[in-house]
């Protein structure tokens, strides 16, 4: 199986950047720390990148992935170069930001309603869904795309809004089956990938550069000093846009998954909506989102290992919740299926509500019927097993090794919050 040609649009960007490096018009991006580190400093508000150096090792290590495995092309260089000093950048604001008002660290996070399920197992739809209720607080597009805000005060002229249309839109332009396959806007709720990133943990780049040294590195690390930073946004967030003190926060990555006893560790009063979508139908969608965003930063993305890599991650991710579900039987949790969420939207929110206690107003309910009436961005998303390389036997053979490990529906029952 061989990688798919070049995108045109993509193609046409990276000739005219190794033109323009050659010609010596643009200095050709270096992925060696200290050169970012130094292109981080170039515009500071401060040059402090905080107390806590826990990003360090995960950045060198990504670093090494990305010039030993990922096969950037210019394009893809350029990209990988602008989102890791964007993020060393979100780092100096964030340090400058909590050293001016420590009283966002104190903040509660209380109760999280946590929406645990493989990628493209349905959990934007339920987390949307759950966006319709005012009395609950998510996280929007452009706050995780840049987690930090460039205001120092709630109210504060914040311009990530229109830089994160802006770069939806870039990506768009270079392939348009990524806004297919997951639709979104500045606005939209959105899980909260960039709140890894921040840290330089492996959700968000692991799902657009092939980095397996880096992705493998993180599933054995400590991941306690990226969750302690993931609160701190999430208080940061809060802090900014004034929610009131108590607000439930729905949170969702597929992410949690894999780090379930950090997450918990983090959160130990977190409830939990957990979904399940047969593999064999949410790995070939979760492979096509991963190769489709690949392939505008390499030109040699590979299909058939992008599939084996995601497989493989699929089983790990669920191998862990399952073990750590089945150690933690108090833990809140209730089980969904995406076939029931597709058949019966309104019975399974209901039930949902009624494991988290709160009622389910009529204007809620109307929220939800429009917000599916207009969800048709996915419609037209094609793809197959065989499009990456397996088979539906090789997928069932992965998953019979977890039937009955906590994670399954069908011998899962609900687990209710206390009171």
């Amino acid at each position: 199986m061989r990688p798919a040609p070049p995108l045109p649009n993509v193609a046409r960007i990276s000739r005219a950047l190794s033109a323009a490096w050659r010609a010596g018009i643009l200095p050709t991006p270096r992925l060696e720390a200290e050169a970012l580190l130094a292109a981080a400093r170039s515009r500071p508000r401060s040059a402090d990148f905080g107390d806590r150096d826990s990003w360090r090792e995960p950045l060198d290590r990504l670093l090494g992935s990305l010039r030993e495995e990922a096969a950037l092309n210019p394009l893809g260089l350029s990209m990988a170069h602008g989102q890791i000093v964007m993020m060393l950048r979100a780092r100096m604001r964030a340090a400058a930001l909590w050293r001016t008002h420590p009283e966002i660290l104190e903040l509660p996070v209380p109760s999280p309603i946590v929406i645990l399920g493989q990628m493209r197992s349905g959990t934007t739809r339920l987390q949307r869904l759950l966006a319709c209720d005012p009395r609950l607080a998510h996280t929007r597009m452009h706050e995780s795309l840049i987690p930090v805000p460039f205001a120092q005060r709630p109210g504060g002229r914040d311009s990530r809004r229109w830089r994160a249309r802006a770069m939806l839109a870039l990506l768009r332009r270079l392939n348009p089956e990524v806004a297919r396959i997951h639709p979104t806007g500045p606005g939209a709720p959105e899980e909260e990938f960039g709140l890894f990133s921040f840290a330089f943990g492996s959700a968000q780049f692991e799902a657009q550069w092939r980095v397996p040294t880096f992705a493998r590195w993180w599933e054995q690390a400590d991941r306690a000093p990226l969750y302690c930073d993931f609160r701190a946004l999430l208080q940061t967030n809060a802090w900014f846009r004034g929610d009131p003190p108590g607000r439930p926060r729905v949170l969702k990555a597929p992410q949690f998954m894999q780090d379930l006893p950090a997450l918990l560790a983090a959160f130990p009063d977190a409830r939990f909506v957990c979904l399940h979508r047969d593999p064999a139908e949410a790995v070939p969608s979760a492979a096509s989102l991963v190769w489709n965003q690949m392939r505008i930063q390499s030109d040699a993305a590979d299909p058939a290992w992008i599939g084996r890599e995601w497989l493989r991650k699929t089983r790990l991710r669920e191998e862990i919740a399952a073990e750590t579900l089945a150690s933690r039987p108090v833990v809140p949790r209730l089980q969904i299926t995406y076939e029931a969420m597709s058949r019966d939207w309104r019975g399974e929110i209901r039930r949902i509500y009624d494991f988290l206690g709160f009622d389910l107003p009529a204007e809620v309910q109307v929220r939800m019927q429009a917000y599916l009436a207009d969800a048709k961005g996915h419609r037209g998303h094609r793809y197959s097993l065989e499009q990456f390389g397996l088979s539906r036997a090789e997928v069932a053979a992965q998953s019979s090794l977890l039937r009955g490990r906590g994670m399954t529906p069908e011998l899962a029952p609900a687990t209710r919050p206390g009171p």
